[in-house]
């Protein structure tokens, strides 16, 4: 069983501006000094502008972005009103468009696309490693010195 903390979930208007919303949002809630806030921001912002651009939450409707810090990965949901598409990875490097999937794709340890009547959700994991407590000693450092 995966255990984890939810930083928070915020509720967006599906507008372009909120994607800048949302960027901030991410890097109040996980901390300057986290070791995934780099790549959780980026993906949010596309994931994000995936929906406040295709979705039927565009032009006013609700995006709803929740994070979890889950010790080792955090897990990302953006969920808005769904649409005509499902939203998929473009394998084509050179089009205009739809590169935003393909860097979840790459990035994420796990993502999927969620669909029901109420909706879609677009949710992504992002791995990473804690820094080591300042307080616990590393022995092949220091051999002998515990």
């Amino acid at each position: 069983m995966v255990t984890g903390h939810l930083l928070g979930v915020v509720d967006l208007v599906g507008v372009p501006e909120s994607v800048a919303l949302a960027r901030e949002y991410v890097r109040r809630k996980l901390g300057a000094g986290h070791p995934a806030l780099d790549e959780v921001t980026l993906l949010v912002s596309e994931v994000v502008t995936n929906s406040v651009v295709h979705s039927d939450s565009r032009d006013g409707g609700t995006v709803t972005l929740a994070l979890a810090d889950c010790q080792d990965f955090v897990h990302v949901d953006v969920v808005d009103a769904g649409g005509e598409s499902t939203p998929q990875v473009c394998h084509d490097p050179y089009a205009e468009g739809g590169r935003g999937l393909m860097l979840v794709d790459l990035m994420s340890k796990t993502w999927s696309v969620y669909e029901d009547e109420a909706g879609r959700t677009v949710w992504f994991e992002v791995a990473y490693e804690r820094p080591p407590s300042p307080d616990v000693r590393d022995e092949r450092a220091h051999p002998g010195s515990l």
